[in-house]
């Protein structure tokens, strides 16, 4: 058996080595290494794959979600919504440009945004909503928008989990991650559903207004080279990386694919275990299984790591510690206790292996092993 790894990048590449090597050396050998045809045929392609009116490139993840609430014109001070268990940087961006951020709990279910609690949190001041598809499935996107739209708000989607989802409104209409809101950002970190080999990200709107606006914040904050209309940042995707994802996304579904029915086989064994409580998938929703994601019952979570680990068995805790629990994030508003369901899920969630290469063999190996623990422990 092969060693066991979170994500197996090599075991990916391995299987797309010839076309990823010709392409990275065909941008080599054209030296067009900002902006170059990569970059624009990636973003094309995207947009055709999402079904998005505009996709903008840029440099990761965290930078696609301070750009679009750049690109919105939020002024210091305006409030943004956004869940507390989630990784730092959604709530990173809006402290960075003196934005207010507004920390709610989340569904003890799919682990995103909780919409009662996101109306409980509205006040005048606040100017948009930042829900998370956390671990590969969308929030309660109709009821959010629903919200969004009574209060007049912008709907940023934090879709760095969850590319290539899909989200059924209650209308029958379908539509992927990140392209529901007023703005979706996503990151080609490489363990990604859809990862480059460094740093990436980007960008989708439908509005042409905002599209225009973004482009130039990315870009200097210039709409015409060396003219400045406003204070922009640089931020792109470099033509290595684009090469690299244009690759990978006629792949993702069954990346994708390959996920889901890993999720499913270890969900057969672990569902009916009294110590454990599988993933649940919202209604109306799929799930790209980012992360598989388990939450404990009565189990010593450090016991159970160390055992895995002891036996070659990575597994990881995403997230021990809520943002309104770190430091640099502290409010009086709120404290410990104040998100119940935030503080039972960093206690006693943990993830196992997830990604496209996984086999049999490997699942059942680990399988085995997590329900050893258990029955004696």
């Amino acid at each position: 058996m092969e060693n066991l790894q979170m994500v197996d990048l090599i075991g990916q590449y391995k299987k797309i080595q010839e076309e990823i090597d010709t392409a990275v050396l065909d941008v080599i050998r054209s030296s067009q290494y900002i902006n170059g045809p990569e970059v624009k045929q990636f973003q094309s392609e995207l947009e055709q794959y999402l079904n998005v009116k505009h996709v903008i490139p840029c440099a990761n993840g965290t930078d696609a979600l301070q750009v679009a609430m750049m690109a919105l014109n939020l002024e210091p001070g305006d409030e943004v919504i956004t869940a507390t268990f989630t990784y730092v940087a959604t709530a990173e961006v809006i402290a960075l440009l003196k934005l207010t951020p507004v920390l709610v709990d989340v569904d003890e279910d799919t682990f995103a945004l909780d919409p009662e609690q996101v109306k409980a949190a509205i006040t005048p001041k606040t100017k948009a909503i930042v829900p998370v598809h956390l671990f590969g499935q969308c929030a309660n996107m109709d009821a959010i928008m629903d919200i969004a739209s009574e209060h007049n708000l912008y709907v940023i989607e934090d879709t760095a989990q969850a590319i290539g989802a899909d989200y059924t409104f209650k209308n029958g209409e379908t539509h992927k991650a990140g392209t529901i809101g007023h703005i979706g950002t996503t990151s080609f970190f490489p363990s990604k559903n859809l990862g480059c080999y460094g740093d990436g990200g980007a960008i989708f709107t439908n509005d042409d207004d905002l599209a225009a606006q973004l482009r130039k914040v990315v870009n200097h904050g210039q709409s015409k080279r060396y003219y400045h209309d406003e204070v922009g940042v640089n931020s792109r995707l470099d033509s290595l990386q684009a090469a690299i994802l244009r690759i990978k996304l006629p792949h993702l579904d069954t990346y994708n694919a390959n996920r889901a029915k890993a999720a499913a086989h270890y969900t057969k064994a672990f569902k009916d275990h009294p110590k454990l409580k599988t993933p649940v998938i919202g209604n109306s929703r799929t799930h790209v299984f980012h992360q598989y994601t388990l939450q404990l019952i009565d189990v010593e979570r450090e016991g159970l790591l160390e055992y895995l680990n002891g036996k070659g068995i990575p597994a990881m805790i995403y997230y021990p510690v809520a943002l309104h629990m770190q430091e640099a994030y502290k409010d009086d508003r709120y404290g410990k206790g104040h998100f119940p369901v935030t503080e039972r899920l960093v206690d006693s969630v943990f993830s196992l292996p997830m990604h496209s290469e996984l086999d049999e063999e490997q699942l059942n190996y680990i399988i085995s092993h997590v329900l050893e623990y258990l029955n004696h422990n």
